[in-house]
Order: structure tokens, then C-alpha cells, then sequence
């Protein structure tokens, strides 16, 4: 039999002999993973056998599934404790036992998580800790949103994090969040990401009447006070007053009145379902993985934990994009009076402030966040020998100018990546044209050693943004290791 004028004796050759040149790469960079030195690690995709590459994609479904579910911190922290719950964490009392394997959740004010596993060692000896942020760039209501123009009911909208404002317009946004009403009673909304629920969006102007406005600047097409979606179009039965027909409905749907919202958190985030992208099916592309993807890696890698040596933290909070602020934010004392706790339940009585200071001391944390990669039409943007690719495993974030791990921690880092043949980059920006931040330098001021690293991204801080499924997996690996060792 012949196809396209071969043998298919010399095309199942050809398949094995590359299928072979696979298997030495990887057998390569698994002996050698270092191979950093001379800039020729291939992707990780290459050399993955069926088992594993089952697994990559097994991993990403568990993560699409969750992740679509979970796109605000509110809703990260209700569905992660669920599935904490049946893994066998237990909330964490004043009377929970410090016995080595024992697994304890902590939440705070429903919109930070930490995650615990008790070690072996004393708490002296500090600390294993994974911190990420669960909020990501999005649209929240302001105190009193509602209004009407054109015959239109409206929302006013804030934003949270940075975004570029014309990418939220002509996209269908879900609204999410919590009315607390005087009476101590809570509201939850949650609308848009159901089969048949509405959506609400944000109308641009079409080509046809836009001249005029087509000539401003990139940045000045939507103004951000402009970012109001529709919300309601059916006037009352008098012919008018379309926004007391969104008020009504409020109040017959959920029970909540104009003033209930200046004590409501709700927000606009994109209702499009993560999909997958590309014929071979390698990316994904989501709202909130930045930094929901580092989060999950982070909760997928603790839950699977059975034992360890130094007591291990999965530590998730709110506002990094807004930066770190309030009780749920980095900035907060919420970590190190969590920690106080644990080390009070475990001396009792004998318990001094100097012993919360010598663990802070000895732990060491993993600040994970998701970064830029090399965009394929801009690749200028980064300085390429210093540049994350998607696809090349964890990046470490080496940002210079004091805002980098400790020499010795990167290599502790370093070690403990290849000894568990863990794929891994650098990544810094071009000096002067480009910067972010990590909750990481909240938690080096407390005398802990702070590294950071993550994947990299396409179209970071959109509102659909796309991720290499290998990377995914191979961020929880690394976290994993982290967390054995």
C-alpha cells in the first residue's frame, strides 16, 4: 500500500524515528534539566508520553470545570471549601489538635482561605507556605448603580485591577457577589453563567456612526467611567420608567431594595465558559486566570497530601490587584495571627511573641502568580533571552533592583525543581518598559523567605486570557515538590 507516493513501511519509521528523537530530548532535559546554561530547553510538550499527557489534559478539565465556577474570590473560597471538605479538612477551632496529619481550612470573612496540613516537625522549625490571589480584573457596581438613559436601564460600574476599557465592551458579563441587608441577613446573586440565564453587556458604537471617535487614542475610546452595561429594556405600563422595572424586579426576585446595594458586593465578570484553544486542543482560554490558575494549582497540590515534614500552608487572598489592601488582602495581619494561633495550640501556656518570629524566620514561602509570556505577534515587547514561553514550564520571576529571592533561596528552588524533573524558566521585564507586582513583598516583610514564580499567559488582565495546559500541570507539580520537601 503506498500514500502519497510512500510506504507506509517507511512512514511507520519515520513515526518511530521521531517518536525516538522525542524520547531523547526528554531523556535529556530530564537528565540534564539544568539546560538553562545554554538556552535550549524544548517545550515540555515534547517527549510527554500518552500516560502523562492524559494527565495534563485530565488535570486541565478538573480545571476548566472549576474555574468556571469560580471567578470571584467569594466564589473560589465557597466552592474550594466544598471540595476541602470531602478531602478531609476541618475548620480550625481554638481547640484543634496540632497532631502531625491533620487537615484544617481557615476562612476569613468568606473571601481569603487558608488551606493546612500539620507536619512532623515542631513549629519552630517554620513553615512550608503557597500564597496566591484569588481576585482578578473585573467590574463591581458602585453604591448606587442604577440609572436610565436612552431608554435604557444602566448600571454604574467601578473597576478592580488593571484593564484596558475598550475590551470590556460587546461581551456578555455575568454578575456575581452578595447583598448584606441591615438585618444581618445575606443575599447571594449569581447570574449569567447558567444555560438560559441573561447576561448583561456594554454597548460600543457600531462603524456606521462612529466617525469621529475612531481617531481617538486606543486609551480614550471607552472612558472608564463609560463601562455601564444594560441591564434592563421593558418600560412600565405607563409607556416609561424602565428603572423602576429593574427595581421591581430586585425586589420581587431577591428581595432587595435600592439601599441594600450601598452594602452589597457584586460584580461584572465575563460569562463566556473557559474553552479550549487550538486543533490539538494545548491552550486554554478563561476569564480570572490570573490569578485563579496559580490558586488552583496551589489547592489541587495540597489536597492530595497525605503526610509531610514542616507543616504546609495554602494561603489564598483577595485585593492583590487593587494592591493587597484591606483585612482580606497581603497587607493584612490575618497570616501571622493565623500562624500565632496554631503555634499557641501547640505550647499552650508557654507560648511567647519571640516564637512566632523565630518560625516567620525559618519558613519559606512561594508567592505564585501567573505573568506575561511571549505574545507571538508582539514578540519585542520582552528582551527574549529573559522571556517566559508558554509551554517551557514554571517560570522564576528575577525582577532585580531588591525585589528577587535571596540568592540561597533560588537555589534551594532551583534543587528542588530539578530534582523533582520539573521544567523551569526565568523571566525578567525589559528595564524600564514594563513591571507588575505579587502579594510576595508583603510577606518578605515579615522576615520570611519570599520567591516568586508562576506560568506565563497570553493576554494577561483581559477578559479572556489563555494558558498552556501543560503549564498548568507542571505549576502543580512544582508546588507539590515544594510542599514535600
Amino acid at each position: 500500500m503506498r500514500f502519497f507516493g510512500f510506504k507506509c513501511d517507511l512512514l511507520a519509521a519515520l513515526g518511530l524515528g521521531f517518536l525516538l528523537l522525542q524520547a531523547v530530548v526528554f531523556e535529556a532535559r530530564a537528565a540534564n534539566p539544568a539546560c538553562q546554561d545554554d538556552f535550549t530547553c524544548p517545550s515540555s510538550w515534547v517527549g510527554l508520553n500518552k500516560g502523562d499527557k492524559d494527565k495534563v489534559f485530565k488535570f486541565s478539565e478538573d480545571y476548566k470545570n472549576f474555574i468556571h465556577k469560580a471567578r470571584t474570590e467569594l466564589s473560589f473560597v465557597t466552592e474550594a471549601v466544598k471540595i476541602a471538605r470531602k478531602a478531609g479538612f476541618k475548620p480550625l477551632t481554638k481547640t484543634s489538635p496540632m497532631t502531625p496529619g491533620a487537615r484544617y481550612y481557615d476562612v476569613n470573612r468568606a473571601r481569603a482561605l487558608s488551606m493546612i496540613i500539620i507536619g512532623a516537625e515542631d513549629f519552630s522549625e517554620g513553615f512550608h507556605v503557597v500564597g496566591s490571589h484569588i481576585d482578578s480584573p473585573r467590574l463591581e457596581l458602585k453604591g448606587r448603580p442604577l440609572y436610565e438613559s436612552g431608554e435604557f436601564a444602566l448600571f454604574q460600574t467601578n473597576y478592580h485591577g488593571g484593564i484596558k476599557s475598550y475590551q470590556w465592551t460587546n461581551i456578555p458579563l455575568a454578575l456575581m457577589g452578595r447583598v448584606d441587608k441591615k438585618d444581618g441577613s445575606i443575599v447571594e446573586i449569581n447570574v449569567g453563567l447558567k444555560p438560559g440565564d441573561p447576561v448583561f453587556m456594554i454597548a460600543d458604537l457600531s462603524p456606521h456612526v462612529d466617525r469621529g471617535y475612531r481617531d481617538r487614542k486606543v486609551k480614550d475610546q471607552i472612558k472608564y467611567e463609560d463601562l455601564d452595561p444594560v441591564m434592563g429594556h421593558i418600560p412600565d405600563t405607563a409607556g416609561n420608567n424602565i428603572k423602576q422595572q429593574v427595581i421591581t424586579y430586585l425586589k420581587e426576585t431577591y428581595d432587595v431594595s435600592p439601599a441594600d446595594l450601598v452594602s452589597a458586593e457584586l460584580s461584572l465578570v465575563p460569562a463566556n465558559a473557559p474553552r479550549d484553544v487550538g486543533f490539538d486542543r494545548g491552550l486554554v482560554a478563561a476569564y480570572g486566570q490570573d490569578d485563579r490558575l496559580a490558586a488552583y494549582a496551589a489547592f489541587r497540590a495540597i489536597l492530595g497530601l497525605k503526610k509531610t515534614n514542616k507543616t504546609v500552608i495554602s494561603h489564598f487572598v483577595d485585593n492583590e490587584e487593587a494592591g493587597n489592601r484591606n483585612n482580606t488582602g497581603a497587607k493584612s495581619d490575618y497570616f501571622s495571627d493565623l500562624l500565632s494561633r496554631m503555634i499557641y495550640a501547640q505550647k499552650g501556656d508557654l507560648y511567647r511573641e519571640p516564637m512566632l518570629r523565630a518560625a516567620l524566620a525559618k519558613t519559606r514561602m512561594v508567592s505564585v502568580d501567573v505573568n506575561p509570556g511571549i505574545n507571538p505577534k508582539n514578540p519585542g515587547a520582552w528582551e527574549l533571552d529573559n522571556a517566559p514561553k508558554l509551554g517551557h514550564g514554571v517560570n522564576i520571576k528575577l525582577y532585580g533592583k531588591g525585589n528577587a529571592g535571596n540568592s540561597e533561596f533560588l537555589a534551594w528552588i532551583r534543587k528542588t525543581l530539578d530534582d523533582n524533573d520539573v521544567p523551569w524558566q526565568t523571566s525578567t521585564y525589559k528595564v524600564g518598559r514594563a513591571g507588575g507586582g505579587t502579594i510576595g513583598g508583603e510577606y518578605s516583610r515579615q522576615n520570611m523567605d519570599v520567591v516568586d514564580y508562576g506560568v506565563p499567559l497570553l493576554s494577561i488582565h483581559t477578559p479572556y486570557s489563555i494558558s498552556s495546559k501543560v503549564d498548568i500541570y507542571t505549576l502543580y507539580r512544582a508546588l507539590e515538590a515544594f510542599y514535600k520537601e
